[in-house]
């Protein structure tokens, strides 16, 4: 449900308009040094303020509340909270009876009979993603020196994302984006097949994002396009090298150690300026929705730090249990 791992494993909790978001990390090793400082480059990216991105501001300032003494991990959950502030929930009242196209209104309704919180997609919304980004700083931690790394390379089909994302503003509209995402000093042997497959984890985390639509590893799906000859990384040396990696880094679900390569898809932002019609709950007629509020028109732009994050802690995870990494991480 809101947990995810086996033995680095997290917990996200809150809602986008309650009075905290949080993740809780079980499993970490014990004796770990870590700051709330360490935190903020990482938040910093997630943050919203660029052209395209929600007017909402947060000071998103990190509470570290157990799991942590004397500047160390104790090896006990760490819990990790972000308060909100700078919320405007009657943005959103009108939306119990009148759901959005494209987001998690009507489904939640159903899901949970009407007592889900609706204020800013409640605990749908990405905001809690910010415990994703919490999470994957440890993670980043834990997994030195393998080191990761993600950017946008399309908005709205091309690559000049910044007009892509003007023109879109400009029509009160939406684009998606598409995510590339890569990790180096990747060990050899990291997942298990068939249904533990370093593919099959990550994109289980990766689909997890709100608004994610697609995953794909190496060449993906133009591998459909492609000849065996073409395909096939061959391998040059003892420690598993290849001159091409068109496979990402992984056969038969398991790291090779070459480098993790991999691209993610997301839609376009489901709230925007423009009039819709969709129905109406209360009256039982289809009838036009104009959205308002603060909204991304491109909320990819915010998306590499929290796919590096979803990235670092499948393999923080998958590494413990290769025993990778130590359970108490420095003797006292």
């Amino acid at each position: 449900m809101n947990s995810f791992g086996r033995i680095f494993r997290i917990q996200i909790q809150g809602e986008s308009h309650g009075p905290e978001i949080g993740v809780t990390v079980d499993g970490c090793p014990s004796g770990l040094p870590l700051q709330a400082e360490e935190f903020a480059a990482d938040i910093d990216r997630r943050r919203s303020g660029a052209a395209g991105t929600t007017a909402r501001r947060e000071e998103d300032l990190p509470e570290i509340t157990a799991g942590l003494f004397r500047g160390k991990t104790t090896g006990a959950p760490l819990a990790i909270r972000f308060a909100n502030h700078d919320t405007r929930s009657g943005d959103y009242d009108r939306f119990r009876d009148h759901p959005r196209p494209g987001q998690a209104d009507f489904t939640a309704r159903f899901k949970y009979g009407g007592y889900a919180d609706h204020r800013g997609g409640g605990h749908f919304s990405g905001r809690l993603t910010l415990g994703l980004v919490a999470a994957g700083v440890v993670a980043k931690k834990l997994i030195a020196p393998t080191r990761i790394s993600a950017r946008a390379v399309e908005a709205g089909g091309t690559s000049t994302i910044e007009a892509a994302v003007q023109a879109a503003i400009a029509d009160h509209d939406s684009i998606g984006g598409l995510i590339e995402g890569r990790a180096e000093t990747v060990p050899a042997g990291l997942g298990e097949p068939f249904f533990d497959s370093l593919e099959s984890l990550l994109a289980h985390l990766l689909f997890a994002i709100p608004g994610i639509t697609g995953v794909e590893f190496g060449d993906g799906f133009a591998a459909a396009g492609m000849r065996g000859s073409e395909y096939n990384d061959p391998i040059i040396d003892a420690s598993g090298s290849t001159p091409t990696n068109h496979a990402g880094g992984v056969n038969g679900g398991i790291s090779n150690g070459n480098p993790l390569r991999f691209r993610v898809a997301a839609r376009p932002t489901a709230s925007i300026g423009r009039e819709q019609d969709t129905f109406h709950m209360g009256s039982g007629r289809v009838e036009p929705l104009i959205i308002g509020g603060r909204h991304d028109a491109c909320f990819a732009l915010r998306l590499p730090v929290i796919v590096e994050a979803a990235a670092a802690i499948v393999l923080a995870d998958l590494m413990l249990l290769e025993q990778r990494i130590p359970r108490i991480w420095e003797k006292p």
